[in-house]
């Protein structure tokens, strides 16, 4: 059977991966969907390379751009915030949601109320709304997939049908380009340095997160919205070489581990499949060459987003909705080298000190909350910057 298809943030890294794919095996997937924010020619060039039946550009300005450009072909055109949650409501089998930041929120609620099977690789919609999105999906009777690489090694190793017979849960973080220094020598780290991961191949925002391991606080938050463990079962390690993704540890003493080369088309393959598997042309682990396995606790002091994200989640409610907008809003101004790299989690700690609002009830509650801790956020920064 021919599957159909929409990736929402087709033209990132994540969306480019997941095409990759797609295009491998063109006869067994449909496109129904792409959407990117800003990008038209690279947004063109996908709905004219796979035949989608509808391209939305998020910047409504661009529209008129994005029809010049799919002039002669099939495909629809369509821009704004509205049309991409229409495409999400497209009805595809398989929703890829890769929109990063909150502008991701509604359109995986949309795609999470028509059913199928939604792919979540950007991490807001758990972390900022997850108790909405999966009352959602136990409504409608959607999959949620995760595609991060972490929480689909989780996923793979994960017994969902005896959960309590799982010990701990152990996601692993490569530590970033600073996992080596002191805290003197991260105070003067530059936005190059920052976003130049020793091991994977990200965007600009998310390779901050990596650098300052706020990351893997999200990861955290997330992964107790989608495994039925207590929170404090989930722990977190580092390991630099980043080809063990995640494992899980049963009551026996067993360790479930999923390892793999560090590249994003294997979690989305695994998805795209599931439950079956597929073939992809990812390089195969060379455990000889790899030689060897590091492996280390994360430094609070060095790094107090994973506090910082730990207590969000205790605290529940609308604190980790909190959490997310503040370092949204310290990256930004990290990547505009307006603050210093270790003011980042300052910042978001002095936000989260200022703001407590009640826990959201619709998803139109979490957007408000966003906005507004991002105002807080940059009345926090205000403190470093003058």
């Amino acid at each position: 059977m021919t599957r159909s298809v929409s990736i929402l943030g087709a033209t990132g890294s994540v969306g480019s991966s997941t095409l990759d794919l797609i295009e491998r095996a063109p006869d067994q997937y449909r496109l129904v969907a792409v959407t990117a924010n800003s990008d038209v020619r690279k947004l063109a060039a996908i709905a004219r390379r796979t035949g989608a039946e509808l391209a939305v550009i998020a910047d409504e300005r661009r529209l008129p751009e994005l029809r010049d450009a799919l002039a002669g072909t099939q495909t629809r055109a369509a821009g704004g915030e509205t049309a991409v949650i229409e495409a999400a409501r497209a009805g595809a089998d398989w929703t890829m949601a890769a929109i990063v930041g909150c502008a991701g929120l509604q359109p995986v609620m949309a795609a999470v109320e028509q059913g199928g099977t939604v792919v979540l690789a950007n991490k807001e919609p758990l972390v900022s709304a997850g108790d909405l999105i999966l009352d959602a999906a136990r409504g409608t009777g959607a999959t949620i997939l995760p595609a991060d690489s972490e929480h689909n090694a989780i996923f793979q190793c994960f017994d969902f049908a005896r959960p309590e017979r799982v010990r701990r849960v152990i996601l692993t973080a490569s530590g970033g380009p600073f996992r080596d220094l002191s805290l003197a020598e991260m105070a003067n780290v530059t936005v190059e340095q920052a976003v130049a991961h020793p091991v994977w191949s990200m965007g600009a925002k998310i390779s901050i997160d990596s650098a300052t391991l706020m990351n893997k606080g999200l990861e955290l938050i997330e992964a107790a919205r989608l495994f039925p463990v207590p929170a404090e079962r989930i722990e977190i390690i580092l390991h630099r070489q980043s080809v063990i993704h995640s494992l899980v540890e049963y009551v026996d003493g067993s360790m479930l581990a999923q390892l793999g080369s560090p590249d994003m088309r294997t979690p989305i393959a695994h998805t795209l499949a599931w439950p079956d598997r597929m073939e992809t042309p990812v390089a195969p682990l060379d455990l000889a060459a790899i030689g060897r396995l590091d492996f280390a606790a994360p430094d609070s002091e060095r790094f107090p987003a994973l506090r910082l994200a730990r207590e969000a989640l205790e605290a529940g409610g609308a604190r980790p909705a909190v959490l997310n907008a503040a370092n949204e809003v310290a990256v930004a101004a990290f990547l505009d080298r307006r603050i210093a790299f270790l003011q980042i989690a300052a910042i978001v700690e002095e936000t989260m000190e200022r703001y407590d609002p009640a826990a959201p009830r619709r998803i139109e509650d979490v957007i408000a909350i966003d906005r507004e801790a991002r105002s807080h956020a940059a009345e926090a920064m205000k403190v470093f910057v003058d």
